[in-house]
């Protein structure tokens, strides 16, 4: 059985699932999608803490499928301008956890992602499954990737 580790940028599926589609991500499908036939070893999911009560329900449903919540507070600028990505997080955790499984997953379209992909990839010879929406993620991305998966219809709630 493969072992897998999931990543999940959710700010950045959250965003292109809705300017796209104009709706939300399925997270259930996907972890039945990405997680079937394999143990899965790690899985983040990484947002950005507004404080509200109906992203504390989101973050305990994530918890429920069996992700972790790792929360970074949402800052804003005087300028008026947000701050709040983890992308440094994240490649840190991916990083730390790809000789631990066989395949590792981020889910996101962010082309930054890129030589993190590549390096587990290349250099620790481990697969890696990037999910993210077709027309938003980085075709650096795509390539970097051992295998691409388009989030679209099947991944969306209905």
């Amino acid at each position: 059985m493969n072992k897998v580790a999931i990543f999940v940028d959710v700010q950045n599926v959250y965003y292109t699932v809705r300017q796209t589609f104009g709706k939300n991500f399925d997270y259930n499908k996907f972890w039945l999608q990405a997680t079937n036939g394999r143990e899965v070893v790690k899985a983040v999911a990484y947002a950005i803490e507004r404080g509200d009560q109906k992203q504390r329900e989101f973050q305990n449903i994530l918890r429920g499928i069996g992700f972790e919540v790792k929360l970074k507070p949402f800052i804003q600028r005087s300028d008026g301008s947000a701050k709040g990505d983890w992308d440094v997080g994240i490649t840190i955790d991916a990083m730390e956890w790809a000789d631990r499984a066989d395949v590792t997953i981020l889910v996101s379209g962010d082309g930054d992602f890129d030589l993190l992909a590549r390096k587990i990839r290349d250099e620790r010879g481990k697969r890696v499954e990037v999910y993210g929406v077709a027309e938003l993620t980085a075709k650096s991305l795509v390539n970097a990737a051992t295998e691409y998966f388009p989030i679209d219809k099947p991944l969306l709630l209905r």
